[in-house]
Order: structure tokens, then C-alpha cells, then sequence
């Protein structure tokens, strides 16, 4: 695993984990208190909560993974890059690091990932942020994303030319990202080689059952009943050209005592179009947890 490079907003030094297979998990880990662990999802990885991070490390413990494969992490070229190797790694992460109870934030892959976690560790939740993101079942993928799944077509695409990391610094915000921010999103994926978990996420997404992760998934979707009562606060943008507004309604649906807020005018990573707004509801919600406690 490299080093951690000099990136704009990320001045952290991160841990490494190893889990299964001696591979190396770069994870930031800062701050003490309630522990926050924030999940990422695909092409984005730690980069994508900096600025939570520096918000609330000095009141809480923010633990940042990088997926196998993803950011700073080790990025073995021979690796299944399942959605349950995601789920096993992210446990040996969290019991090396020593994280009992704590709230989840989830994003984009991050949701069914950390989602797998939860529902077989309920008694370790102590509540859920949940931003655009899904962990049951949908036929549905933008073209945009299924040609990137097309056979040789989709390596060419996705880690020859990098159409899926570059694209997503475009295509996933409605504000224009600086051009330090946008380096500091593209920095872990910069060769064929860096690029590797890129396109096996893309390719793991479970659209029928035939697929080897849809049984994991379908687990996951079944055990979301176990987290009923849970606190959970639900962000979404509304310009997601991925995560629509479908996806936001099933949430509703499956939690409706959730605290619910909407960013009409943000879109995927709607960290960068919403930031201030966001993490003042993650600020209060955090706090609510705590008086509860």
C-alpha cells in the first residue's frame, strides 16, 4: 500500500489493518469517543468524508476505511472482490480496532456493506446515517453504468481510461468540484493495476439472481427487519443519477420512523454539494444519541 500522499482537506495519517489473506486496510482513526464509522462506496473511498472527519473528531471517534481494493488500501490484482469479502473485511477492521457500539454512515456501496455488518451485529448499532445508497434488491442501473460491465468493453473503459473515477467527479455532483478536490477523489486511481476494485465493484452489482453476490444481498435485505427500532437519519440528494428518488422512497418505507431530510439540489456525493447542511444534521442527530444514551 502506498503512502498517504499529500491531498487537499486530508491530513490524516491512517492505520493499517490486516484482514484475510494478509491484505493491508488503510483506515483513519481519529479522534475518541461515541465511535463513527463511515463507509464509502465505488469509485470514491475515505476522501469522501474528510470534511466530516475534521468536523467531528474532536468530539467523536471517526473510524474511515478504504475498502480493499479502494483509496490507500492494498489493491490485489487475484481477489474475489465479493460484497461478502467487503462484509468480512470490514468486521476484522472494526473487531482489530477495537469498536463495539457505534453509528454507521453509509454511502453508495458503503450501504450494503456496512448494512451486512449491522444485521448480524444489531447490539453493536447505535444508530445509522444512511446517504443515496441501497441494501435490498433493484433491477435497475443507469447505461452508464451497465456498459462498464460489458465484457472487454468494461476493463477498457473503467481501468484503461478511467471513465468511471473521472466521470464520477463530474457526473456524481451538481456543483463543479475545485480542482484540488477533484485530484484528491482521482489520487488512488491513477494505473490499470490502481484501478482493479473499480471494476469488480461495478461488476458485483447483483441485478438477477444467478449472481454470485445476490444470495449475500437477498441475506442482507431479509435481516434489515433486525435494525426496526434503530435511530436512523436519512440524507438524500435528489440529482443522484444513480440512487433516485425510488431508492429513497424504499427507505421510508422499510424504516418510517426515520429522520428524514432531502436535498433537492445535490446529487450522488451530495457530501460536496450539501456539506454544511449535513453535517449540522449529523451533528444533532450524534447529540440526540448521546442524551438518549
Amino acid at each position: 500500500m502506498a503512502s498517504s500522499p499529500v491531498l487537499a482537506q486530508y491530513p490524516f495519517t491512517p492505520v493499517r489493518v490486516t484482514v484475510g489473506g494478509g491484505h493491508r486496510i488503510s483506515c483513519v482513526d481519529e479522534g475518541q469517543g461515541l465511535p463513527v464509522v463511515m463507509l464509502h462506496g465505488n469509485p470514491s473511498w475515505s476522501y469522501l468524508y474528510r470534511r466530516l472527519i475534521l468536523g467531528l473528531r474532536e468530539n467523536y471517534r471517526c473510524v474511515a476505511p478504504d475498502h480493499l481494493g479502494c483509496g490507500l488500501s492494498d489493491k490485489p490484482q487475484e481477489y474475489s472482490y465479493r460484497l461478502a469479502d467487503h462484509i468480512a473485511n470490514l468486521e476484522q477492521v472494526l473487531d482489530q480496532r477495537g469498536i463495539g457500539r457505534c453509528v454507521l454512515v453509509v454511502h453508495d456501496w458503503g450501504g450494503a456493506i456496512g448494512m451486512g455488518w449491522a444485521v448480524r451485529n444489531p447490539d453493536r448499532v447505535a444508530g445509522l446515517v444512511v446517504m443515496n445508497t441501497a441494501a435490498f434488491r433493484s433491477n435497475r442501473i443507469p447505461l452508464r453504468i451497465a456498459v462498464c460491465r460489458w465484457p472487454l468493453l468494461g476493463a477498457v473503459l473503467v481501468r484503461g481510461l478511467n471513465l468511471f473515477a473521472r466521470g464520477a467527479i463530474q457526473m456524481a455532483v451538481v456543483k463543479s468540484m475545485e480542482p484540488g478536490v477533484a485530484a484528491g477523489f482521482l489520487a488512488p486511481y491513477d494505473s490499470w493495476a490502481s484501478r482493479v476494485a473499480v471494476h469488480r465493484f461495478v461488476q458485483d452489482i447483483p441485478l438477477h439472481p444467478g449472481h454470485p453476490s445476490w444470495p449475500t444481498l437477498l441475506q442482507i435485505e431479509d435481516g434489515l427487519e433486525r435494525l426496526a427500532g434503530k435511530p436512523m437519519l436519512l440524507c438524500w440528494g435528489g440529482r443522484d443519477f444513480c440512487f433516485g428518488d425510488g431508492f429513497y422512497q424504499e427507505w421510508r418505507r422499510r424504516f418510517p420512523e426515520a429522520e428524514r431530510h432531502y436535498f433537492p439540489e445535490a446529487g450522488h456525493y451530495l457530501l460536496e454539494d450539501a456539506f454544511p447542511e449535513i453535517e449540522g444534521r449529523v451533528r444533532e442527530f450524534l447529540r440526540s444519541l448521546e442524551l438518549a444514551a
